[in-house]
């Protein structure tokens, strides 16, 4: 492909994440799946099982009959890198990213979930004053550019938590508050959930962090043994809370913990927790250097 995209570019772009939208909020990423059936083979809770074993007929229905998941289809939040050497135009590529929103809500048709926070107006698109939201990243020396959807459910997304601790509160500060706060949600995030923590940062940077937390495929592992340490402990001091499926007893509150994290001042320790339903929706559209495109997850 020549440097710069042709405008017939961005347009199959907005095709493409129409067909992005639509699949994300009907497909369960596999590996979502995967902690699902795994969490109802060891649950102990004789009703911890027969929801969990109703959540999977659930999604084997959205199969059979090609239908959503669930019918919030949530706010659009988009993930988008952009390879240094692809050429995209970030401003042309926003805008087919909301046509391919918009265009998704409008022909499919999905409920639009989206208003003013004033009037409380729904345009129904699911698209607003900055909405959908989108988050860039740069990626040097690719040719690529990648497009992730998350539909964030409000169930779940209502129970976002953020503290500024203090340095002295530590690690055992940031376990006690991560584990308060899922274990406060009770069953309004209808877990089993996937915990995502931001750690570090600043203010608005620690609530990004935790956002992309969840984005991660279902039960990875952070690179870094310090902080997957830390996963692996909330996530066993989280299931033992007993909260369970749909908070109605249970040895599985949580499929996952994921922890993001970055510098910090040294005279802060923020936190952020944003919590994910066991609907861990999600969709990811790969362009090439070609202008050849995939649809995985």
């Amino acid at each position: 492909m020549e440097r710069g995209w042709p405008l017939e570019q961005y347009e199959a772009v907005t095709e493409a994440v129409a067909h992005l939208y639509v699949k994300a909020l009907k497909d369960l990423p596999p590996d979502v799946r995967a902690a699902l059936e795994a969490a109802r083979s060891r649950e102990s809770s004789g009703v911890g099982r027969t929801i969990l074993q109703t959540i999977e007929r659930n999604i084997a229905i959205a199969d059979e009959q090609s239908l959503l998941i669930c019918q919030d289809t949530g706010t659009p939040v988009y993930f988008v890198e952009v390879g240094e050497e692809s050429g995209c135009n970030p401003i042309r590529l926003e805008r087919a990213i909301r046509e391919g929103t918009e265009r998704a809500t409008r022909e499919h048709p999905l409920r639009s979930s989206v208003v003013s926070p004033i009037s409380r107006q729904n345009r129904q698109t699911n698209t607003g004053y900055r909405v959908p939201v989108i988050h860039w990243e740069f990626v040097a020396g690719s040719p690529n550019v990648e497009i992730l959807v998350i539909p964030k459910g409000s169930g779940s997304e209502n129970m976002s938590y953020f503290r500024m601790l203090l340095p002295a509160d530590g690690v055992a500060g940031v376990k006690r508050f991560v584990v308060e706060s899922v274990v406060g949600s009770g069953g309004n995030p209808c877990p089993p959930v996937i915990v995502g923590v931001g750690l570090g940062g600043s203010a608005d940077l620690c609530m990004l962090l935790a956002k992309k937390a969840i984005a991660r495929p279902c039960g990875s592992i952070n690179p870094d043994p310090e902080v997957a340490g830390l996963e692996q402990e909330l996530l066993e001091a989280i299931n033992q809370s007993g909260l369970g499926p749909m908070g109605l007893g249970g040895a599985t509150t949580a499929l996952a913990v994921h922890v993001e994290h970055a510098a910090t001042h040294i005279s802060q320790n923020p936190v952020a927790v944003n919590i994910q339903c066991w609907a861990a929706r999600r969709g990811r559209l790969t362009i090439g250097p070609e202008g050849e495109m995939a649809i995985g997850y």
